[in-house]
């Protein structure tokens, strides 16, 4: 009875510090958070998009940010890539093991996407994420869905995939089952009771999260699915039509700075979530600025055909091409590739370099 004791005064302090974290927040994180909730509001009133169109983006995106997110970790394939493999096109030269990710991440994203109001967040449905998560990838069979039995660190890998320094040690293993439980229903209730409001809350989780890193494999990866899912249910409905893992990609070292200089301080008698609430409060108001951005491109792509908003999109997702590219690539025949780049062109959607048969366009 006295070690249960024990252990519930321990859970309620770690608890308590939770709400000791948001309970004074400067001015400059609620002058974020204004901004970031004035443009959902934008978002809400105007996004009368054509379903077409919403498909077409959210395809796009869980193309784009399963590609981000992988790459994040240190894998190395392209969004052109990750869309091949999606397709079922064998990529070759990479390692089983980038493809085996790609395909949980992509699968799981899309049932977020899909299915986001009828999930529940607890400890389950995060394990459960785990395996989906993993479902593909061989090496990690043995502990899909499974807390940590070793201990584990965050560290920061280059381009090319290589461990480049340590940038913070995680939650002991005997520790973990606990402050998971303690997190995830600190997590529920303020979210229910809205204690604070819900970017608070999702952006505690996400640090706290990665902070315990409960499973050996998988952690970074799964926080920015459980992000999506936060954020999809406290109304951000944009979530799916701006790619957030592409925005931490772009800005990966004030990722990992911020995650540092936020959780070194847990350790200590007073911790600051303000580096950490300020990365991600920025990287959410840029998603929400993209977001009411696609209310006004819509009215160009309302005056495409199919065949032409296919061409469009292509040229979204490279350099540059030429005519015959494009055509190989969207499998639209060169005439009406020819009909559609002139569209384009007269919309300024598009830029015409080169003469003859050098002749390449690129994304204005």
């Amino acid at each position: 009875m006295g070690n249960l004791t024990r252990f519930d005064s321990q859970s309620s302090a770690r608890r308590a510090r939770f709400d000791q974290r948001l309970e004074v927040i400067p001015a400059n994180i609620l002058t974020l958070i204004a901004s970031i909730d004035e443009l959902k509001g934008r978002w809400v009133a105007g996004a009368n998009l054509h379903p077409q169109t919403l498909g077409r983006l959210k395809q796009s995106v869980l193309i784009t940010s399963t590609g981000a997110s992988t790459r994040i970790e240190g894998a190395k394939l392209s969004d052109q890539e990750v869309e091949d493999l999606m397709r079922g096109i064998s990529v070759q030269k990479f390692k089983d093991r980038d493809a085996q990710e790609v395909k949980g991440y992509y699968e799981l994203l899309k049932n977020v996407f899909d299915s986001w109001s009828t999930i529940k967040l607890n400890e389950g449905t995060i394990k459960h994420f785990h395996q989906k998560i993993l479902k593909y990838v061989e090496k990690d069979t043995f502990h899909r869905g499974q807390y940590k039995v070793t201990e584990n660190k965050v560290q920061m890998v280059d381009s090319k995939g290589n461990i480049v320094g340590t940038i913070f040690d995680t939650t002991p293993v005997y520790l973990t089952p606990i402050e998971m439980q303690d997190l995830v229903e600190w997590t529920i209730e303020a979210l229910k009771n809205k204690n604070y409001h819900p970017l608070l809350v999702i952006g505690n989780f996400v640090v706290e999260f990665l902070k315990i890193h409960p499973f050996r494999d998988g952690n970074g990866r799964l926080s920015r699915i459980l992000t999506n899912l936060l954020m999809l249910q406290a109304g951000y409905l944009y979530m799916p039509y701006i790619s957030h893992e592409k925005l931490v990609e772009e800005n990966k070292q004030e990722y990992y700075v911020s995650l540092r200089k936020t959780q070194v301080t847990f350790k200590t008698e007073k911790s600051d979530l303000i580096p950490w609430l300020t990365f991600f409060l920025n990287i959410i108001l840029d998603q929400s600025k993209h977001a009411v951005n696609l209310l006004n491109a819509d009215m160009v792509e309302k005056t495409l055909s199919e065949k032409q908003l296919a061409v469009l999109e292509y040229l979204e997702k490279v350099k540059e091409a030429t005519p015959s590219e494009i055509a190989e690539k969207t499998n639209v025949a060169r005439p009406t590739v020819n009909q559609a780049l002139e569209k384009l062109l007269n919309l300024k959607k598009v830029e015409r370099i080169g003469m003859g048969r050098s002749t390449r366009y690129i994304i204005l």
